[in-house]
């Protein structure tokens, strides 16, 4: 018999022998409440209350009576064997497991999972950490260690960049400087990654980057977000074209080339450099027509000669020389100088 079955047969049993001790409107109270008797799904107080007409508060009474039944029974002692199964577990994985991934090193069936809840719920060695806005729901052995990995996670997110991602190497780098402050010194890789996996606000995106949640790239939602790390990666003006087959090529995900374009264009973080041709807004592309984009940087850099201005213009858009050129000779937008020098017309006489 494998390790998962026998906790699963010695659960069945310690169970059977804690529900035992209630009477039967207390034994169907708690089994609805954990949903470990014919109903895998767990009843509210108000709606088991509703069944036996009486209120929410009292339907909470029954259920803290029964818990105390088990707790000070000698049958209670019979879940030795399952507590021992369960906390060898928690010592593998660190002492600190997320629910999710608790319950499924055990069992995929809801059922067993509710009642593999209702034993840790039972037991005060099975410490819960509640989800709150720093981390997801979690389990541990060491209360100690769960309230510094916490403050870790939160202080980390402090001091990350809210507008630079990282790779995995330089988190994990950074994540074990703030456990050590704290006092907590695991080094493995694995440990250190499983405990950033229960952030709710510090994540990975497909590249295996790491940041806030906040940092352009670092949460993808859509095809615009995949978009927005393939122009990112490559770092140079796309055709939508290109993009969208890069997106099916890097992240192994299908894309249709009209949609790619339709949340291209929606997407501020993204501009149009050229016919098709996109760019992200960070990298230093600007949108507009050619004189659009001239006149900026001559705002920005003061007179420029001819092959200066197409030099730079070429860094921020998708151009032919022509059409720069073309633009160059509107007098109304640019003037030339003796040196030959191209500066902006004050744009109260642009028409």
């Amino acid at each position: 018999m494998d390790s998962q079955r026998k906790i699963q047969f010695a659960l069945e049993w310690a169970l059977d022998n804690f529900l035992g001790l209630l009477n039967p409107r207390s034994r169907l109270i708690i089994e609805n409440r954990f949903g470990i008797g014919s109903n895998s799904e767990p009843q509210t107080l108000e709606s088991i209350g509703e069944g036996y007409s009486i209120t929410r508060e009292r339907v909470r009474q029954i259920e803290q009576d029964a818990l105390r039944i088990i707790k000070e029974s000698d049958e209670y002692k019979s879940g030795q064997t399952v507590r021992k199964m369960l906390k060898a577990i928690f010592e593998e994985k660190d002492q600190l497991l997320l629910e999710n991934e608790l319950l499924l090193s055990i069992s995929e069936d809801k059922k067993i999972q509710n009642k593999i809840l209702f034993f840790i719920t039972l037991d005060d060695d099975f410490i819960k950490w509640k989800d709150d806005d720093i981390c997801l729901a979690h389990w541990s052995i060491n209360r100690d260690l769960s309230c510094k990995v916490h403050s870790s996670i939160e202080q980390l997110y402090t001091e990350l960049s809210d507008t630079k991602l990282i790779d995995e190497s330089e988190i994990i780098y950074r994540f074990l400087k703030v456990l050590e402050t704290s006092g907590v010194t695991f080094k493995r890789k694995e440990t250190t990654l499983r405990w950033l996996g229960f952030s709710k606000n510090i994540v990975k995106n497909p590249l295996g980057e790491w940041g806030k949640d906040i940092t352009n790239g670092a949460k993808v939602s859509g095809v615009k977000d995949y978009a927005y790390l393939v122009l990112k990666k490559n770092a140079v003006p796309m055709h939508f074209g290109e993009i969208a087959k890069a997106i099916k090529a890097t992240f192994n995900i299908p894309c249709n080339t009209a949609t790619c374009h339709n949340e291209l264009i929606k997407d501020d973080r993204i501009v149009l450099v050229g016919r098709g041709t996109y760019a992200l807004s960070e990298n230093g592309y600007t949108p507009g027509f050619a004189r659009d984009v001239i006149r900026e940087l001559l705002k920005k850099e003061g007179a420029l000669s001819k092959n200066e201005i197409i030099s730079k213009v070429l860094e921020k858009r998708v151009l032919q020389q022509n059409t720069i050129l073309a633009a160059l000779q509107d007098p109304a937008c640019f003037k030339k100088d003796t040196q030959g020098k191209y500066s902006p017309v004050a744009i109260e006489k642009v028409n």
